[in-house]
């Protein structure tokens, strides 16, 4: 069994390094009670590292992260820097494609002693995960827009690889999901079938995969009928599966269910690599003030114990991970913190505090 755990870390840019420090506190924190070490490697990237060197993800900054265990991610991007064609500068996109990270996984669920903006009390009751094709869909075209005298085409690929595994992993996910939840495993697929041709293959391969898993309910929706159930009704579904920019926009959308960003962990998963981090971006306006929320650092940061732990079939690290799991809902169901956003005056430095000492008290 593995002692020692090496970890790339890029906290980026605005609050993605405050954030990151609370995950350095916490798994600093973690090592101490189960005995092994977390080897933290910190390295360049991000919009202002651009700004400074005319590089935004530096190639020794790719081969650390290769030969890591797991890399851990801040937030990169500012809405300042731009390249040359007009975008923002956000190299976890090229990581992303670079390390084939085709499982973008967005848990949300709500939280005891956190209002959420919706009303019915069954929004107590989300708890859901959107699983979000990473490296094909309509972002496949960044970077390979065709310009032509009367604008610019970017095209959207769907194929039968990507979509098939990515379709395999949302069951895979939801039979896991069922098993530790005590409750019928279902997924449903999110498309636009009904206008595309590519949309209409990934509903095909989507059925054809659900096939084969008959002990799971298996559904299908069009993406502007999904938006407005998720606002009607979130509570209702456990595991969507989507393309790269559907799952863009709709991740932040249940996000705002349970009260923001804030609350949004994530992973990037590939079949070799691993990549975690708060789904929100760098929050310039109160970079520096000590206000962001560090929750969805330090979820993602128990994700990414989760996944070395099945990885490595370590379970000291799954242990781990549900320690801070715990120990995040036991703070915000006590009331002993109030992230800003939920009206509290609650930062960075409380937050990851309260998360300490909680885990601390489990003994």
């Amino acid at each position: 069994m593995k002692t020692d755990y090496q970890i790339a870390v890029l906290p980026g840019d605005g609050i993605g390094r405050e954030v990151m420090t609370a995950a350095d506190h916490i798994l600093d924190a973690t090592q101490a009670r189960i005995g092994v070490k977390f080897h933290l490697n910190y390295l360049p990237a991000g919009a202002q590292h651009y700004l400074e060197s005319g590089v935004a993800l530096p190639d020794s900054t790719l081969t650390a992260c290769d030969r890591a265990d797991a890399i851990l991610f801040g937030a990169m991007g500012l809405p300042h820097v731009r390249g040359a064609d007009g975008t923002e500068i956000i190299p976890q996109l090229d990581l992303r494609f670079h390390f084939d990270l085709y499982a973008g996984v967005r848990p949300i669920r709500t939280f005891q002693g956190l209002h959420t903006p919706l009303a019915s009390p069954k929004a107590s009751e989300i708890d859901l995960v959107l699983v979000r094709e990473s490296t094909e869909g309509l972002f496949y075209a960044r970077g390979r827009g065709e310009t032509r005298p009367d604008g610019v085409y970017d095209t959207m690929q769907i194929t039968h690889k990507g979509t098939r595994r990515i379709c395999e992993f949302a069951f895979k996910l939801a039979e896991q999901r069922a098993l530790k939840r005590n409750r019928q495993a279902r997924v449903t697929n999110v498309d636009k079938a009904n206008v595309f041709a590519s949309m209409a293959l990934w509903r095909s391969i989507f059925e054809d995969v659900a096939s084969k898993y008959p002990k799971v309910s298996a559904d299908s929706a069009y993406v502007d009928a999904m938006a407005l159930n998720l606002v009607m009704k979130p509570w209702t579904y456990d595991v969507l599966v989507t393309e790269n920019m559907f799952g863009d926009i709709l991740s932040d959308l249940i996000a705002a269910l349970v009260g923001g960003m804030g609350m949004a962990p994530s992973a990037d998963l590939g079949d070799k690599h691993g990549l975690f981090q708060p789904a929100h971006g760098t929050a310039p306006d109160i970079a520096g003030e000590g206000k962001a929320n560090p929750t969805a650092m330090l979820l993602s940061t128990g994700m990414m114990l989760e996944w070395l732990g099945h990885r490595h079939a370590d379970a000291r690290l799954i242990d781990a991970a549900a320690m801070i799991d715990e120990a995040v809902e036991h703070v915000f169901a006590s009331g002993q913190v109030r992230p800003f956003e939920f009206g509290g005056g609650h930062g960075t430095v409380e937050i990851t505090r309260a998360v300490i000492a909680a885990m601390k008290a489990k003994g």
